[in-house]
């Protein structure tokens, strides 16, 4: 087994189970629209329904038409990110981590969308002057942390090309190191 197929296989059988076993979580023993203070004034567990995409959006879209759609997406979003995957280095863990990570909070929400027509949200956060970050569940937070990685990696590695001198400046007329 190559080292990024331990590291996306790892990430998908962690965040998976963890999304869908804190998900049942909530749906067996929190009451819809519940809201448990876990930090006062900026953390809470709560149990809700987003019909919707991010933040809500074609929630009040026909269901049969949010079903297709967001089934659709999810499918060619997992498409996307196996072909990524193949792309990668053997030895490329960073990123086949991350795509593990994205793929596993993609799967959940699309296991949510299958079963209940809705995904699940339990998380909710306060932040400064009231405002209310939109719920959301592990899922979400499993997909952003790997689109971070992701994107943290490709500065990273911009920045190191862009250190590195190139020959072809070295064969314009700059000047060679001195040995």
């Amino acid at each position: 087994m190559t080292p990024k197929l331990k590291a996306a296989l790892g990430a998908f059988i962690t965040a998976l189970p963890a999304d869908q076993i804190t998900k049942h979580f909530v749906n067996e023993h929190l009451v819809y629209s519940d809201k448990v203070t876990v930090v006062d004034g900026l953390f809470y567990l709560t149990h809700v329904r987003n019909t919707g995409a991010a933040f809500g959006i074609f929630s009040d879209a026909a269901p049969a038409l949010r079903m297709v759609l967001f089934i659709g997406v999810s499918l060619v979003a997992m498409a996307i990110i196996l072909s990524f995957y193949r792309k990668l280095a053997p030895r490329d863990r960073l990123s086949a981590l991350a795509l593990g990570l994205i793929l596993g909070g993609a799967s959940g929400n699309l296991i949510d969308r299958i079963q209940f027509g809705e995904v699940i949200d339990f998380l909710h956060v306060r932040l400064w002057g009231g405002y209310s970050w939109p719920d959301f569940n592990l899922a979400d937070s499993f997909i952003v942390v790997g689109v971070a990685i992701l994107i943290l990696e490709l500065l990273a590695s911009e920045g190191e090309s862009r250190a590195q001198p190139r020959d072809s400046e070295h064969e314009h007329g700059e000047p060679s190191p001195k040995t």
